[in-house]
């Protein structure tokens, strides 16, 4: 049994979080979400677009790792992407407020609760 609508809430629950979601990589749908003060639908397909990107750009350097994560610093907001390992073509979206959040500390969340998720 899935837990994502769990898994969310404790990513929206990340200080200064405000808006997650779990994406499908292969479409870029949103399976699951929450929060407000970002267009989630269009984010997700276009920040698909950069989990694609990046991916292929380590293909053609013939690097043979794994993303962790890709962080995206705006002047007001950081964006998470972090795929999920577990599940190949997922990715966790997490967009915080700069000014009201630990940076270090939600990478770590974000990093327990991809952990967590069940499918």
């Amino acid at each position: 049994m899935s837990n994502m609508n769990v898994i969310v809430d404790t990513l929206l629950s990340i200080d200064g979080a405000l808006a997650a979601a779990i994406v499908d990589s292969n479409s870029g749908m949103i399976l699951g979400s929450g929060g407000s003060g970002v267009d989630l639908e269009l984010a997700a397909a276009g920040n698909t677009e950069v989990v694609r990107a990046k991916t292929k750009t380590m293909k053609s350097l013939g690097l043979k790792d794994n993303i962790e994560d890709i962080l995206i610093t705006l002047g007001k907001q950081y964006h998470i992407l972090r795929p999920i390992e577990k599940h190949e073509g997922l990715f966790i979206y997490v967009v915080l407020d700069k000014s009201k959040s630990n940076l270090a500390l939600a990478r770590r969340k974000v990093l327990d609760a991809e952990q967590a998720l069940v499918m």
